[in-house]
């Protein structure tokens, strides 16, 4: 049926799928959602973005999709972006669905002005996916590898200098004249590597595959939740003694147990700011998981909201994630910005839903693959 609907929705020139793939990683609310349609969005440039979207979600109850891209941080924290912007996403974009689908086990639940003809469409949309032609994409690189280790050492001065403690620095890879379908490709990718915070998500011409393991945010009712990644090591399927002998590594490296508790820290001090004092918690510290390719390790941190937190003091707080940033949050992102070659766009974002009573949950984008169809412009990170 899953198939069904990624052929049915296609159609739609703005949609949004999100899939945990069964995961259901505490805590858990939706296993899957389509949002296709559009009554009503909203699509703003980072400065006073935030402010107009509350009054957006503020205007009706409602079901609203969408994302915030990695240059909010721009109104967040007083930054700017000089980089190139080749994917061309909004920063800020968020829409009322005309339909909404949820999956449940095996119930499916559809809102719109006649459920039964959409089900009627969807059941007789065909589950194959079209055949296509294979076309050799030419990816290169922002840099050499040398310019590469260059700023890495450039970077590591800046953490002796005690400028930073961490950071998270990244390079795109791109392909230019690229003819793909972003439908083919996102079925290809959750066969291959399925994850907890997946989606599929179209805005006109603009594509985003994503195959995230990472919660960024997710409140419900008054308490609010991060759940920051930081720590990774390989799988090997085939030998269950060793699989489990790289899950002891990992939860054993001083390295990534120092990287997990400093950003744990931000999000602490982030949370801080919009919760109650003396709610802010670590649930879980150090917790490891298991993904298709890779262990992670996850921790846990929570709190209970101030009675006045809106959705734009949230993320006011805690916008960019710190995992995808490192600490302390402003200086890394002014060293991100002089050393980085583009724009982040939507990666390193964060997508997902807010609902009528006001809840929501948002992933983190990365393990993602960015399109602009209308430019041909093919985009990793």
């Amino acid at each position: 049926m899953k198939q069904r609907m990624l052929n049915w929705v296609q159609q739609f020139s703005i949609f949004c799928l999100l899939d945990n793939h069964q995961y259901q990683i505490a805590p858990h609310s939706e296993e899957f959602l389509l949002a296709a349609g559009m009554r009503r969005s909203i699509s703003l440039p980072a400065g006073q973005a935030l402010a107009s979207l509350q009054a957006f979600i503020n205007e009706k109850p409602a079901w609203l999709f969408g994302h915030l891209a990695y240059d909010v941080k721009n109104e967040t924290a007083s930054l700017h972006s000089s980089h190139p912007d080749h994917l061309q996403f909004p920063d800020v974009f968020f829409f009322e669905p005309e339909i909404l689908i949820r999956v449940s086990g095996s119930q499916l639940e559809i809102s719109a002005e006649d459920p039964a003809a959409v089900f009627a469409a969807i059941s007789r949309t065909s589950q194959a996916f079209p055949a296509e032609a294979a076309q050799r994409l030419k990816i290169q690189n922002r840099m050499s590898k040398e310019a590469y280790i260059d700023i890495i050492r450039q970077l590591q001065q800046h953490i002796r200098r005690g400028d930073c403690y961490e950071i998270n620095f990244c390079q795109e890879f791109y392909a230019e004249n690229a003819s793909i379908n972003p439908l083919l490709l996102y079925e290809r990718l959750s066969s291959l590597s399925p994850n907890p915070f997946a989606g599929l998500y179209k805005v006109h011409d603009k594509f985003l595959v994503c195959a995230s393991p990472e919660r960024f945010l997710k409140k419900q009712g008054n308490k609010i939740l991060s759940q920051p990644i930081k720590g990774t090591i390989r799988r090997t399927r085939t030998d269950a003694t060793t699989d489990d002998k790289l899950k002891q590594e990992l939860f054993s490296s001083a390295k990534d147990k120092a990287e997990n508790v400093m950003v744990v820290d931000l999000v602490r001090n982030d949370l801080a700011k919009i919760c109650i004092e003396g709610t802010v918690r670590v649930e879980e510290l150090y917790g490891i998981y298991s993904f298709p390719q890779v262990h992670q390790m996850i921790s846990t941190v929570s709190g209970q909201l101030k009675n006045d937190a809106s959705f734009e003091n949230i993320i006011q707080a805690t916008f960019p994630m710190g995992s995808m940033t490192g600490a302390p949050k402003k200086r890394v992102m002014e060293l991100i910005e002089q050393y980085e070659k583009t724009r982040r766009s939507i990666f390193s974002g964060a997508l997902g839903y807010i609902n009528p009573e006001g809840d929501f949950d948002f992933n983190v984008v990365i393990r993602s693959i960015m399109y602009n169809a209308g430019r041909r412009y093919l985009s990793f990170q």
